[in-house]
């Protein structure tokens, strides 16, 4: 399991932004992490992959545990020869590499020509457009096309546990559904998933358990369909009231709902 226990993460030294977060990823589900921009939530990704030092982080109280194994003072190459791989908001592909140069430096932990041989043939089963495009300049894909390169890059080392940060942002409605199905099948194959979006009927739909973050505390943590079916879930993240109509609530009314935050 992939645990994180009362986490603080403060930056610049002054600004606290994790407020004694806590949360667990089971081996072999897909949990789902909610909240607006932020929130905090790409903040808890950096400190599960070793990547707040670079953004002038640091965890000030609380643990990260891979089982039961303290990870948060791990550079993030050793984080990730323990089989945790985070793919990056914005997908962050090398534009000027091809589609398969930027699979094989996804594989550099992964040693030996059969191995490498294995995890592009998964890759291309996954995601047959990367396949037929292997000899493109990454820049040139699409924006659907890059989040697939970026997903295909890093299950190039073949990780336990994969941290998808925002994999649906900017993608067109149908494109959302693919990577929906995509997340499915790679969790399926035996892909742990931690999944970060504020599409909510998207996450929750395939996870098994949803955690809600605002202002850097957690105020919500139900199973995925009971967060589904819960009236400010629908109303606050879904967009919907009871009776189906757009809601437009002042956004300040919402973050005062004191019984999400007791």
């Amino acid at each position: 399991m992939l645990s994180v226990t009362n986490l603080e993460v403060v930056y610049d030294d002054v600004i606290l932004v994790l407020r004694g977060v806590s949360l667990e990823v089971p081996d072999g589900k897909i949990v789902a992490l909610l909240g607006a921009n932020g929130a905090g939530k790409t903040t808890l990704l950096r400190a599960i992959s070793g990547l707040l030092d670079i953004h002038e982080g640091e965890v000030t109280k609380g643990a990260i545990t891979l089982d039961g194994t303290p990870i948060h003072h791990r550079r993030p190459s050793e984080i990730v020869a323990l089989g945790v791989k985070q793919v990056l908001e914005g997908r962050r592909v090398f534009a000027e590499f091809t589609v398969e140069e930027n699979l094989r430096v996804g594989a550099h932990t992964n040693g030996g020509k059969a191995k490498l041989g294995a995890n592009l043939d998964r890759v291309y089963g996954l995601f047959p457009v990367l396949k037929e495009r292997r000899r493109a300049t990454a820049g040139y894909l699409s924006g659907g096309e890059q989040q697939m390169l970026a997903m295909g890059r890093a299950l190039m080392s073949d990780p336990r546990y994969l941290l998808l940060d925002e994999p649906s942002l900017g993608l067109a409605p149908r494109l959302v559904q693919q990577v929906r199905d995509l997340v499915v099948e790679i969790n399926q194959q035996g892909t742990t998933v931690l999944l970060v979006e504020q599409n909510a009927n998207m996450a929750l739909s395939i996870a098994e358990h949803g955690y809600i973050l605002e202002t850097g505390k957690v105020v919500m943590d139900k199973p995925a369909a009971a967060l589904l079916d819960d009236e400010d879930v629908r109303e606050f993240y879904l967009g919907l009231k009871e009776d189906g109509d757009r809601s437009f609530r002042d956004v300040k009314h919402y973050k005062r709902r004191k019984r999400w935050l007791s």
